[in-house]
């Protein structure tokens, strides 16, 4: 074979004189021969993963995407549950594409972002949604609040600079991701609750994280995201073989071939012989090298094994979790909010178990420090504002009891300023009343957030919300 600058022959001689050369010049031809096939292969995944982008870029171009405000009523006795139905509610989104709908037509999952913000101590909770899931978003509130108040309004991430350095403003961000396996749970609601004589009360762990964001002052805001994407039960594979490792369990083994032993047909054979020749049988022997093969699980892995049976027993979410403290620089304290932020993340965590940490910050150290710092600033700005799931740290999976004990309503006995809850009680309308919508456009004057849109009548199976009432903030 000639390729013009290298020739081999591929009869024995020239096999016999190639392989008789030195070390480099065989690495050379090898590389000439085969080469091609690596650099092919390498230009045909890179064409395919561009191909794929386009693709996706051009199926998610007409997206139109909607900011939602959630106001609930002052006096809410409902507990996480009700948020963990609501996040099974929304995982009706998920969609099974085939591989003509993956590829050809770039599918790609929608999803949603879950936000708690303070901008100067003022509060509210959040919800971004494709245009496409508004109804589904709206019906999962309603069904569970049916006198909370939900209004549309515009993106208060706008307000601020989309690049630094910038002359006023400056800016700290971190993604959070589990310190784990994510097979492994976090602390849930439910162990929060503590009993005072014959009642069992709920710690509202959301006190504390409100508490954190109200102590922000002037010029100063702290935002809060939540991106979950529905996926489908998979994941759940991956959980069962950690357990199944956990309590010793060969079939567990991972790799492209499962554990196989070849020892078996061996004993079936002595098997076999024994019982037609009258031979002895192993029976203890073989009980006692099975009692050998099992693995002593203690308290404490019991209880690690059961949480993780349990996580595998609720719908799951693709998660990225962010965080954004951002204030102008005459007033820039990240220590102020930082620190409340990570603490009040921390009381999410079993050292056992798993734990919520910053794992992808605005952080860098010796080599080209500033310009790294920098970067990763207006990196996880950027991915923040686009609400983007794939940048910065891996996401990982969490289910809805988990989601919940994260972003939840707090209950009526966490009292913390500032945080915008319903003012107006819903009542039920007359009975045949027609139903009709009539979307008008107008513009609240608010302290922080502006109210893009109001629906006058706006009727659900769970409330009412009469035309003449007026939402307000603040």
């Amino acid at each position: 074979m000639d390729f013009g600058f290298y020739s081999i022959n591929f009869d024995s001689d020239g096999i016999s004189d190639f392989f008789t050369q030195g070390t480099w010049e065989i690495i050379f031809g090898l590389f000439v021969i085969f080469g091609w096939v690596i650099i092919v292969s390498l230009l045909l995944v890179v064409g395919i993963r561009f191909y794929k982008e386009y693709r996706k870029n051009k199926y998610t171009a007409d997206w139109k995407w909607v900011m939602l405000a959630i106001d609930i009523p002052a006096l809410n006795v409902q507990t996480p549950k009700a948020v963990e139905q609501m996040f099974a509610h929304l995982a009706g989104a998920f969609d099974q594409p085939d591989i003509a709908k993956a590829f050809r037509g770039g599918y790609k999952q929608r999803y949603f972002s879950l936000e708690i913000i303070s901008i100067e101590g003022y509060i509210q909770f959040l919800i971004r949604t494709e245009e496409k899931f508004r109804d589904l978003v709206e019906t999962s509130i309603y069904a569970q609040y049916p006198e909370a108040e939900v209004v549309e309004v515009e993106d208060y991430v706008t307000a601020v600079p989309d690049k630094f350095p910038n002359d006023e403003y400056d800016v700290w961000a971190s993604d959070f991701g589990l310190a784990e396996n994510e097979a492994y749970p976090i602390r849930l609601y439910s162990e929060f609750e503590h009993n005072i004589s014959k009642d069992t009360v709920l710690k509202d762990p959301m006190g504390t994280f409100l508490e954190s964001f109200s102590r922000i002052a002037s010029g100063e805001q702290m935002w809060f995201q939540i991106i979950i994407q529905p996926i489908s039960n998979s994941w759940k594979e991956k959980v069962i073989s950690k357990i199944k490792e956990m309590l010793g369990d060969e079939s567990s083994s991972s790799g492209f071939l499962p554990a196989l032993k070849f020892n078996e047909p061996g004993k079936s054979w002595d098997e076999l012989s024994n019982q037609l020749l009258g031979g002895p049988r192993v029976e203890g022997e073989d009980a006692s090298s099975e009692k050998e093969k099992k693995v002593e699980v203690t308290p404490g892995q019991s209880k690690l094994v059961e949480g993780m049976e349990g996580k595998i027993g609720k719908i799951g979410f693709k998660t990225k979790m962010r965080g954004v403290y951002i204030a102008r620089k005459e007033v820039f304290k990240p220590e102020r909010g930082i620190n409340a932020l990570i603490g009040a993340i921390n009381q999410f965590n079993i050292p056992s178990s798993n734990s919520l940490v910053p794992n992808f910050g605005i952080k860098a150290s010796y080599f080209m420090k500033d310009k790294r710092i920098l970067y990763r600033k207006n990196l996880l700005m950027r991915a923040y504002k686009k609400r983007k799931i794939k940048i910065g740290s891996n996401p990982f999976v969490l289910n809805t009891e988990e989601l919940a004990t994260v972003w939840h309503f707090p209950m009526s006995h966490v009292k913390t300023p500032l945080l915008q809850k319903s003012l107006a009680k819903s009542s039920e309308p007359p009975a045949g009343l027609p139903i009709e919508f009539v979307p008008e456009l107008f513009e609240a004057e608010t302290p922080k957030l502006k109210v893009k849109e109001k629906k006058p009548g706006y009727t659900t199976d769970a409330g009412y919300m009469s035309g003449d009432e007026e939402v307000k903030f603040g």
